[in-house]
């Protein structure tokens, strides 16, 4: 394989730039000739596909977001947009994909190879850790401080005033981030998609630390629990409890998203990246690069789209011991 091309698609998350770095640098190393892709999918469809080298990713592991940026494609989706897709990387020569991203862009990746046999190798950038197959996703701990951050401000505030903050957090399908920052902000209460907690069950929680003279309460709320948001759940908890408590709702929302990646956030994408592009080269396709239990690991593109990536029972037990 002599060309190959690097892209990222799907949400931004911190460290993908560095994850694109280590793509770069290993094609050079390994004398391969690197072209990147801009606006992932879209950019495919329409040839905005520019060459890479060394000097084209210096001074970008400390940056935030994405140089390639990105793009959801519904062009894509169809047949004829992939055809359009699979011309312009002939036209270059391009013999293979890395791919950074999530569900959505590992979708995409496994149809195209069906269809014109252009392997890819996926490297998981998404800050909200719900991709089977590794332990970590890039964007992931630099989304959770960032969260934490803004958690512990507000906490300051919430104690001022003797308050109950409903803070929500990113996490549509996974409340990975919302577990961390319930563990690492103190956080009396905790919802999350993937465990049942009824709005009575909160309403104990909070009524049971107020027994104990605890005049402020932070609860995090994954945006997409199965009591709603955290606006709807702060509603609920109101109408059930009155005017016993001072309640407010903090949505975080895409500062979670940016900023400089953490130290680990910049590893793990660097050791990503660079095992996307070298399995690429030793014949993988289909496949996510992962590191589990510190090793590098390839999970099938099938495995990582369709198996559900279950959040730590004992951790969510935590929130549960810690808060009381």
């Amino acid at each position: 394989m002599k060309k190959i091309a690097v892209f990222t698609s799907g949400g931004d998350a911190p460290g993908m730039n560095a994850c694109i770095r280590a793509v770069v640098r290993g094609a050079a190393y390994h004398g391969v000739e690197v072209y990147g892709i801009v606006r992932g999918y879209n950019g495919m469809i329409k040839g905005d596909i520019i060459p890479l080298n060394s000097q084209s990713v210096s001074n970008i592991i400390q940056r935030g977001g994405t140089i390639l940026k990105s793009a959801r494609s519904k062009e894509f989706m169809t047949s004829e947009g992939r055809q359009k897709a699979y011309d312009q990387l002939k036209e270059k020569g391009i013999e293979g994909l890395v791919a950074i991203g999530g569900n959505g862009t590992f979708t995409g990746a496994e149809i195209f190879f069906n269809e014109y046999k252009i392997p890819t190798v996926g490297a998981p950038g998404t800050i909200d850790n719900d991709l089977y197959g590794t332990d970590y996703t890039i964007g992931f701990d630099t989304a959770v401080n960032t969260a934490l951050d803004a958690i512990d401000k507000i906490r300051d505030t919430a104690d001022s005033h003797d308050r109950v903050f409903f803070i929500e957090v990113m996490g549509r399908d996974s409340g990975y981030i919302a577990v961390q920052c319930g563990i690492a902000g103190g956080a009396e209460a905790l919802l999350i998609p993937e465990n049942l907690t009824p709005i009575d069950e909160v309403v104990t929680i909070l009524n049971t630390g107020f027994a104990k003279q605890k005049s402020s309460s932070i609860v995090i709320v994954a945006e997409g629990d199965e009591e709603g948001n955290a606006q709807v759940v702060a509603k609920k908890i109101k109408e059930k409890m009155g005017n016993v408590i001072d309640i407010r709702v903090t949505t975080l929302g895409h500062i979670q998203r940016g900023g400089i990646p953490t130290a680990y956030d910049r590893i793990l994408a660097s050791r990503l990246g660079l095992g996307a592009l070298e399995g690429l080269l030793r014949g993988e396709k289909n496949v996510m690069a992962g590191v589990i239990n510190n090793q590098l690991v390839y999970t099938p593109f099938h495995d990582t789209i369709t198996k559900k990536k279950p959040v730590s029972e004992d951790l969510i037990r935590m929130v549960e011991i810690l808060s009381t």
